[in-house]
């Protein structure tokens, strides 16, 4: 196996000067570049990624931390990052830890200090939490989605207004028994963005005057945690709702399932209304407020770039678009 000495020495150029031509780090001319990557080339010499870092400081990879892959505004936004990334050449060592979960507290406290990144994404991050600040003491480059510290650069919808829209629609309508599905009870903490959802909710109802009109339904934020709280609540024909809200789109498809199965038509009966565009939503016709997790993931990573190259540049906050899609899921209330 060829050495970068071995590239040095056909090239006729020190150690450092391939080095410097091979890694595009530092002044070397275009006739020396292109004589050293020729001289790679006719060896077939690949530049071993852990003596790149050490050379440079870099080590190309970026860590991302996200709570769960196994939902799809989680994994769309993931490929939006892993595309963009890769683009420019880094690498990911992605992170999927539950809040509250043991192996997330050992992240925190262990891993990330003592492994070497050119940068952090972290996702869903309270802003003020203990978390924020241990990853900020870490001192690397630091973007959040899904939620806005002023200390980090990071991309967001804006999740209060996207629900206030959602139940204005609905409100719109002529529905008043609205009902919103989705996030832990009083007894469990709630993550960043259910609980500005759920504020939405709260401001658009007393906007309304509907306050004594206010219902909050606990569910995971699942097709079957929604499913499961629908079905309880319309199962009681003297306190079902004309109207529910998902705190997701999961739940939303969730509740149409369960009204479904319970015989209760959608939306004359009843109106459903979710959060993000999921893949699924137009299958079930389904009224939400759509995100491009996608696009939001390339934007974290253009933010992470930045910062990377300029540490002490103001913060940015990117509000991501977010706009009603309605479809045949909603309707005035008989």
């Amino acid at each position: 196996m060829s050495s970068i000495a071995d590239v040095a020495a056909l090239a006729g150029v020190s150690k450092a000067t391939a080095s410097r031509a091979l890694t595009g780090r530092g002044y070397v001319s275009d006739k020396t570049r292109i004589r050293v990557q020729d001289a790679a080339s006719t060896l077939s010499y690949v530049a071993h990624s852990t003596a790149a870092s050490l050379a440079t400081g870099l080590t190309h990879n970026v860590s991302v931390i996200i709570p769960s892959v196994d939902r799809w505004f989680f994994a769309e936004l993931l490929e939006g990052i892993q595309t963009s990334l890769l683009a420019f050449d880094h690498d990911l060592t992605l992170y999927g830890s539950r809040e509250n979960s043991p192996a997330r507290s050992r992240l925190f406290d262990e891993t990330l200090p003592r492994r070497r990144f050119d940068g952090t994404i972290a996702v869903g991050i309270t802003p003020g939490s203990a978390e924020m600040d241990q990853l900020l003491r870490i001192d690397r480059p630091l973007i959040t989605v899904s939620s806005f510290d002023q200390r980090a650069s990071a991309v967001s919808i804006d999740d209060p207004a996207a629900v206030r829209i959602a139940t204005e629609h609905l409100i719109d309508l002529g529905h008043e028994n609205i009902v919103f599905i989705g996030g832990p009870d009083a007894t469990h903490k709630l993550s960043h963005s259910e609980t500005h959802r759920l504020a939405g909710y709260h401001a658009a109802m007393d906007a309304a005057g509907l306050a004594p009109c206010v219902r909050h339904a606990v569910a995971n934020s699942t097709m079957p945690g929604g499913y499961a709280a629908a079905t309880d609540l319309l199962g009681d024909r003297r306190r079902r709702p004309t109207a529910v809200i998902g705190v997701c789109d999961e739940v939303a498809i969730g509740a149409i399932i369960a009204a479904r199965r319970l015989g209760i038509a959608v939306p004359t009966e009843l109106s459903v209304v979710g959060i993000d565009d999921h893949a699924h939503a137009e299958m079930f016709a389904l009224t939400t407020i759509r995100q491009r997790p996608r696009e939001q993931g390339r934007e974290a990573v253009r933010l992470l770039r930045e910062r990377m190259k300029h540490p002490n540049a103001p913060i940015e906050h990117i509000v991501a678009p977010s706009s009603l899609s309605v479809r045949s899921s909603t309707a005035a209330p008989r």
